[in-house]
C-alpha cells in the first residue's frame, strides 16, 4: 500500500510544506493500517513549523497531531477489539497529515456510529485536552465560574461546552466578531482586545473564579493567576504569546513552569498547574491508553448525543495543507481547521 503524506522539511513558512508518496509497511502484530478520513491543524503545528514545539522530532517529518479514519487492515495478535471497517480516532502528535497511517491498535479509540469524521476530528486532541483539564486538573462544581481564554478556539470551544453542559458558568475571551458564537455555546463573552479582561472578570465574579484555563502564557499569566478565588486553580496549557520569540523553544516553557511552581509555594490556597497531555505515557502506557479511551469516549458520547456540537472552522483538502495552515494562523478562527484527504486507493 502507498501513503501520501505532507512533509514539514524544516523551519519555514506554511508554503514550504511538501507532498511525498511512500510505501506503507504491512501491519505487524498489534498494528493496523488506517485510511485517514480527517485530520486537523492545531496550535502544535503552528509551533512546529517555527521549530518552537517543546519536544518536536528532527526535521523533516510529517505533522498531524490527531486523526479520524477507517481501519483498512490489521496484523496478528491482540488487537484490542479493533476490526477492519471500524471508524477510529488516534492521537499521533506527528504523522497524521496523510491519507494512510500505520498505528498500534492499542492507540486507537472507536468513534460512535453516525458521527461525521470531520466532526469527530474536532474533539480528538481538543476534546481530550478539555476533558482532562476540567475533570482531572480542577475540582470545579456546577454553579461555580471559570474563565476560558481563547474560548472560540478548538480547545476553548470544546471546554466551554463541556463546562456549560454540567451547569458551570463560563466567561470566555475572544475578539468581538466571535461573541455571538460564544453566547450560543453557553459562555459570557469578553473582548480581550478592547476590554480590561481582569477588571471585567472581577465585575462578573467579584470573589474570583474557580479556575482559569490559559493557553497564552507570557506576561499575561499574572492576570490569570490574579483572577482566581481562594481555592481556585490556574491551568496553563500553552505559550501562544511566545511562539514568535527567537531562541531555545524550551526556555519559555521552563520559565512558565518556574513561575507556576513558585505560586504553588505561596500560602494562599490557590493552585497552578502546567497541563501536559502526554504526561505518564512513557512510564505507564497501559494506564495512559485506558484513560485516553475513557476520556475521549466520554467526549464522543456527548458529541453523538448532541450535548456538545462540533466546531469546524473550515475544511481543506489535505493537498492544500499549506493554505489551511496559513488560514489557521490568520487569527480569530472559530473552531478547528480540518484537513480531508482524498479517498485512498489500493496500489501495489
Amino acid at each position: 500500500m502507498q501513503a501520501t503524506e505532507i512533509v514539514l522539511p524544516g523551519i519555514g513558512e506554511p508554503e514550504s510544506l511538501t507532498v511525498r508518496t511512500r510505501e506503507l509497511a504491512i501491519p505487524g502484530p498489534g498494528q493496523a493500517v488506517v485510511r485517514v478520513e480527517a485530520t486537523g491543524i492545531s496550535f502544535a503545528e503552528q509551533q512546529m513549523r517555527r521549530g518552537k514545539y517543546y519536544d518536536q522530532p528532527a526535521f523533516p517529518f510529517v505533522p498531524g497531531y490527531d486523526l479520524v479514519g477507517v481501519v483498512e487492515s490489521v496484523g496478528s495478535g491482540d488487537l484490542g477489539g479493533i476490526q477492519p471497517g471500524q471508524r477510529v480516532a488516534a492521537l499521533t502528535k506527528t504523522g497524521g497529515w496523510a491519507n494512510r497511517v500505520l498505528l498500534d491498535t492499542a492507540d486507537l479509540v472507536p468513534v460512535p456510529d453516525g458521527v461525521d469524521p470531520a466532526d469527530a476530528e474536532t474533539v480528538v486532541v481538543n476534546g481530550v485536552t478539555a476533558w482532562r483539564m476540567l475533570w482531572r486538573k480542577t475540582r470545579v462544581a456546577p454553579g461555580q465560574t471559570i474563565v476560558v481564554l481563547g474560548a472560540n478556539g478548538g480547545v476553548g470551544s470544546t471546554l466551554v461546552q463541556l463546562a456549560a453542559h454540567v451547569g458551570i458558568r463560563v466567561i470566555g475571551t475572544a475578539s468581538a466578531g466571535n461573541h455571538a458564537q460564544l453566547r450560543d455555546l453557553g459562555a459570557i463573552p469578553v473582548d480581550y482586545r478592547d476590554e480590561d479582561v481582569p477588571a471585567r472578570v472581577r465585575e462578573l465574579a467579584p470573589d474570583g473564579v474557580a479556575a482559569v484555563f490559559d493557553h497564552v502564557g507570557g506576561p499575561g499569566i499574572d492576570d490569570s493567576w490574579r483572577m482566581l478565588a481562594p481555592g481556585g486553580t490556574l491551568v496553563s496549557y500553552g505559550s501562544a504569546a511566545t511562539k514568535n520569540q527567537s531562541g531555545n523553544p524550551r526556555l519559555p516553557v521552563l520559565k512558565l513552569l518556574a513561575r507556576l511552581t513558585w505560586w504553588n509555594l505561596l500560602p494562599n490556597g490557590r493552585k497552578a498547574t502546567l497541563f501536559n497531555l502526554w504526561a505518564g505515557k512513557a512510564r505507564h502506557p497501559k494506564r495512559f491508553r485506558a484513560e485516553l479511551r475513557h476520556d475521549l469516549g466520554q467526549v464522543f458520547g456527548l458529541l453523538a448525543s448532541g450535548a456538545i456540537s462540533a466546531q469546524v472552522a473550515r475544511t481543506f483538502p489535505l493537498a492544500e495543507a499549506a493554505r489551511a495552515l496559513r488560514y489557521a494562523e490568520s487569527g480569530g478562527v472559530a473552531g478547528k481547521v480540518v484537513l480531508l484527504p482524498e479517498p485512498a486507493t489500493v496500489t501495489g
